[in-house]
């Protein structure tokens, strides 16, 4: 079997979330599908999904199988562009969606640098949290951080985050600090409206997975102002820790019940269109895919 063939399929039923949706993005069965999938977790001895008749999810060893496999394909696809292109200048502009925090903090020390590099290249960044629809709002790339992509659209991977549950140290002396996930249905929650949990908060602990039914005091759709709420004593945030770094190792924000985890998440560059890719465009997800390239 096509081992290329297989890593499709396992990517497009991860990102559609079914093997029927899977089968209609690859223009394939439902049975071809199945089968790519159930021969990939043979030849590698694992199992990377887990089915039940109302659900799909991926196993510990399918996430971590789904990252590389969204790299490798994207490299494949980049790979077969026209490498005569490579001599020619870059010009033109380049508009980008971004996240508020992550923009801020992490891109925006970067434009300058690409500028330089190619300077007849123009950018105009967009900062929301709001998943834009790149055909529809006219944007030519997007940097979203997802466990998930959407089968429509080639990702390349940046870097990964961890969401960590947390909150201040006069929250914790007033109301305590919980001792199991469980505990979170009596306390203070401050929610991401835009967050795949929004108010149900899912974690994978010592005895399984535990789903949590919250209470947010407060929804917000950025997470700085759910940074700020906790940092005010207002309660528990789940945010990712290129946010709440600096907070956790100032002592503000203190992590709590460490043994439960939500699945990591990808920070990726993602485009509409695999082939043709403008000269300008495929120098800029380079530029950030090295950017990002964890130092040796």
């Amino acid at each position: 079997m096509d081992k290329f063939q297989e890593m499709q399929a396992f990517v497009a039923v991860v990102d559609a979330g079914s093997f029927v949706r899977a089968a209609d993005a690859l223009g394939s069965s439902k049975a071809a599908v199945s089968r790519y999938i159930s021969d990939l977790e043979d030849r590698l001895g694992v199992r990377l999904l887990n089915r039940t008749t109302r659900s799909l999810s991926m196993t510990g060893d399918g996430q971590a199988f789904y990252y590389h496999c969204v790299e490798l394909l994207a490299a494949l696809d980049e790979a077969e562009g026209d490498l005569s292109t490579r001599s020619a200048e870059a010009s033109g502009l380049v508009r980008i969606s971004a996240p508020v925090t992550f923009g801020i903090l992490h891109l925006a020390p970067l434009w300058g640098d690409f500028l330089e590099r190619y300077p007849k290249v123009r950018l105009e960044v967009a900062l929301s949290d709001r998943a834009v629809d790149l055909v529809e709002d006219g944007f030519d790339l997007a940097i979203r951080i997802s466990s998930v992509m959407q089968p429509s659209l080639i990702a390349r991977r940046l870097a990964t985050t961890r969401l960590v549950l947390c909150a201040s140290p006069s929250y914790l002396e007033r109301r305590g600090t919980p001792q199991h996930a469980s505990e979170l249905a009596q306390h203070d929650v401050v929610a991401y409206t835009y967050g795949a949990f929004r108010d149900e908060w899912i974690f994978e602990g010592p005895d399984g997975e535990v789903r949590v039914k919250v209470s947010p005091r407060l929804f917000a759709n950025n997470g700085d102002t759910c940074r700020a709420a906790a940092l005010r004593g207002q309660g528990v945030i789940l945010q990712p820790d290129f946010l709440v770094g600096g907070d956790l190792r100032s002592g503000e924000l203190v992590e709590i019940l460490p043994g439960y985890r939500t699945p990591d998440l990808g920070v990726y560059a993602l485009y509409a269109s695999r082939r043709h890719l403008p000269l300008k465009l495929r120098y800029l997800i380079d530029f950030l895919v090295e950017a990002f390239k964890p130092a040796a």
